[in-house]
């Protein structure tokens, strides 16, 4: 199976990145892992709901170009369905019987995703009703995937 993360903006932090790169290499055990990064747009202060919105279309639209037909999306939204790491796990794997051969998670920026994202997507994830930092989020997100696939397997995790 491929899994891949489409985020906004590019990691700053080299604890971050370092993490990234640490669960990416985990994750090659067990499916092909692509991230692909797209252009964040600059938010002024204190911008109107218009321009917060025009923003997110604007990423959105970066986010939509590299979705291809077929791949199912889960966008991380914090409207979305919350789920332990069995249940997840149960979804991936799920997912995986039922025939799909590309997962794509997304990460909005810091404003987060679009209306035209939002729809396109199959289902919504949250991880919670707190709002994490997107460079954060991508290193929760890897984990919890890794955990999935180590739940799949029926190989030892941390409880």
């Amino acid at each position: 199976m491929k899994i891949t993360l489409v985020t906004v903006g590019k990691i700053k932090e080299k604890f971050f990145a370092d993490a990234i790169d640490e669960y990416s290499k985990r994750l090659s055990r067990y499916c092909k892992l692509e991230i692909i990064q797209v252009a964040d747009e600059k938010t002024p202060d204190n911008a109107s709901e218009t321009v917060e919105t025009q923003i997110k279309d604007k990423e959105g639209e970066r986010i939509l170009a590299q979705i291809r037909d077929g791949s199912y999306v889960i966008a991380l939204a914090i409207e979305g369905q919350m789920l332990t790491s069995e249940k997840l796990a149960e979804k991936i794997d799920g997912l995986g019987v039922s025939g799909v051969s590309q997962i794509v998670f997304v990460i909005g920026g810091s404003l987060g995703l679009s209306k035209h994202v939002l729809a396109r997507a199959d289902y919504l994830l949250s991880f919670s009703k707190m709002t994490f930092p997107h460079q954060l989020m991508r290193v929760i997100l890897l984990e919890q995937i890794y955990r999935s696939w180590r739940i799949i397997k029926k190989e030892p995790y941390h409880k």
